[in-house]
């Protein structure tokens, strides 16, 4: 949901002044919808500067699209106040079951040279890294991962679940050619109910896990 962690930010802390960062104008607007009093920006966090040293950089499952996370977290952690505070969620989906099925579909079939130009998701660093770089300038730094079992129910509940945002830039790559973007659904709807068959009650199960970055600059 567009704006919905600045908006809580803002009601959490209404005395702030709270910035959202999206590059799209329709979700820039669809977010100044739900919190009229946050200063929505339209920018690339990758070349994103404050004007002046902030207390807060919050990021939910964004930075994972990123290259380059050694430069981009020295940035941001740069732009924090003494004291102030780097958190960060990231899913860990290049690694997962589903995500390596769904380059597979997308490199084998007859739409591989449509879907060629969509960005690919890189694996994120080991643990180990970003900790290097974020104890360079922060004095507490806090990482760890989870994974969430999600229960899904309904048919194809692991494809209808990642058209939510993984499938959108492969739907829209193959958005003129109908025929070619049903049949490469069909495909990879298939591989992932093989994959993730539904249990006995109807639940199909996922785990997906994420990364969690929250440090503190000295």
């Amino acid at each position: 949901m567009a704006g919905q962690h600045a908006a809580l930010l803002k009601r959490r802390h209404p005395g702030a002044v709270v910035h959202g960062l999206d590059t799209s104008d329709a979700m820039l607007a669809e977010a100044a919808q739900r919190q009229g009093s946050i200063d929505w920006v339209r920018g690339d966090i990758a070349g994103w500067s404050p004007a002046r040293p902030v207390d807060l950089i919050f990021s939910n499952a964004a930075l994972h699209w990123l290259p380059d996370h050694q430069n981009l977290l020295t940035q941001l952690v740069g732009a924090l106040a003494p004291g102030g505070v780097l958190a960060v969620q990231m899913p860990m989906a290049h690694e997962t079951r589903h995500h390596g099925l769904l380059r597979t579909v997308a490199g084998e079939g007859p739409w591989a040279a449509a879907l060629t130009s969509v960005p690919r998701m890189a694996a994120l660093l080991p643990a180990e890294a970003y900790y290097d770089v974020l104890a360079a300038e922060c004095g507490t730094v806090d990482i760890w991962a989870t994974t969430y079992l999600h229960a899904l129910t309904g048919p194809d509940a692991v494809l209808e679940w990642m058209k939510g945002t993984a499938l959108r830039p492969y739907l829209s790559a193959l958005s003129d050619d109908a025929p070619m973007q049903a049949a490469f659904v069909s495909a990879l709807g298939a591989a992932l109910c093989e994959a993730f068959p539904p249990r006995a009650d109807g639940v199909t199960l996922l785990p997906f896990p994420r990364l969690f970055l929250v440090a503190r600059r000295r």
